[in-house]
């Protein structure tokens, strides 16, 4: 008796504990993301390991967006498992063996009623288990539709991005493409969107870690690269023609940068919150120059480069390193990016 008692006990925790784990998961959009932020690693771990084998980027991002549907499963499964071996452990208490106890919560759990006990108090039980396994799959159904739909508004501006900036997107390329097409002023709506798709994904991204594992439907086209090539299109506008570069362009920036933050701190990245100006960035010389040279090539107002590089470096014109940095470690956290850059 004194083993059923404890084993009573134990089993009302794991309810209690399930149930927090629920409410916090599925309800309380504070981006807390607890115990589906262990099964995301662990199943991370597995699908890093299993990436290593397969050679093709075009077979590796297949099989990487079966990643968060595994991790959503495992996080369901173990919900159940965790209300079945809880009340099992409450109907062991009232007599039995452990065995028949399992099975009779997992009969009500998901309502069968094949394995109904006797009494009163064992059907108050089985109440119980039978309202937590509908409440689960009633928020589980209502959870995956929000999920999709915040999915389809990210990834609804990443397409309309595929041409104006190719894929994979390109800040440099953006400009010249705008430019030759005599679309300068076009480029003020481009930064009002994504400024507000960043804002939008720093609350949903956060709220919701699991769509931080979504990928985009095409293999060279990623959501966390379209947004740095908008940043890097935004930041060389400001640097290159200060005077003609809208407000929008400094709003983007800053907002992408506040977005990058939030989803750092979700997956717990560690960042420099405040790194100097003269850190390492990942970005090289040689490859700044690649798109300042496509840009010379399209832009003759441009102030000349020494000019630039003297003034817009006081003037916070440059896009911060920190944006790079977070886009870098983010990409890589996520597997968003080809192994070799």
């Amino acid at each position: 008796m004194d083993v059923r008692i404890a084993g009573a006990v134990l089993g009302i925790v794991i309810v209690a504990a399930v149930w927090v784990n629920v409410a916090v998961t599925l309800l309380i959009p504070r981006g807390r993301v607890g115990y589906i932020k262990v099964v995301d690693r662990l199943v991370d771990r597995v699908y890093t390991a299993g990436g290593r084998l397969v050679r093709s980027w075009d077979r590796r991002d297949a099989l990487l967006a079966s990643q968060p549907v595994v991790t959503l499963g495992i996080v369901l499964f173990t919900w159940l498992a965790g209300f079945m071996v809880g009340y099992g452990l409450l109907l062991w208490l009232l007599g039995g063996s452990l065995p028949e106890a399992l099975r009779e919560a997992g009969s009500s759990l998901f309502t069968l009623g094949f394995a109904a006990g006797r009494g009163a108090e064992p059907s108050v039980v089985d109440f119980f288990a039978a309202a937590s396994g509908l409440v689960i799959v009633a928020l589980q159904i209502a959870y995956l539709p929000t999920l999709y739909a915040a999915y389809n508004r990210r990834e609804t501006e990443v397409t309309l991005l595929g041409p104006r900036a190719g894929s994979p997107a390109w800040g440099p390329e953006l400009l010249a493409r705008v430019q030759i097409a005599d679309g300068i002023e076009q480029l003020t709506v481009i930064y009002q969107g994504w400024e507000r798709w960043s804002a939008d994904v720093a609350e949903s991204h956060s709220s919701y870690p699991s769509l931080l594992r979504f990928r985009s439907p095409e293999p060279h086209s990623s959501w966390v690269v379209s947004q740095l090539a908008v940043l890097d299109a935004a930041a060389l506008h400001l640097a290159a023609c200060p005077a003609g570069a809208p407000f929008t362009a400094r709003l983007c920036v800053q907002m992408g940068f506040t977005c990058l933050r939030k989803l750092t701190r979700t997956l717990r990245i560690l960042v420099d919150d405040d790194p100097r100006t003269d850190d390492p960035a990942r970005l090289s010389w040689e490859e700044f120059m690649e798109g300042w040279a496509q840009l010379r090539e399209v832009a003759h107002e441009i102030r000349p480069l020494r000019e630039r590089l003297a003034g817009a470096r006081d003037n916070n014109r440059f896009l911060d390193k920190r944006v790079a940095d977070l886009e870098a470690r983010l990409a890589e956290s996520l597997g968003l990016l080809p192994a070799g850059g």
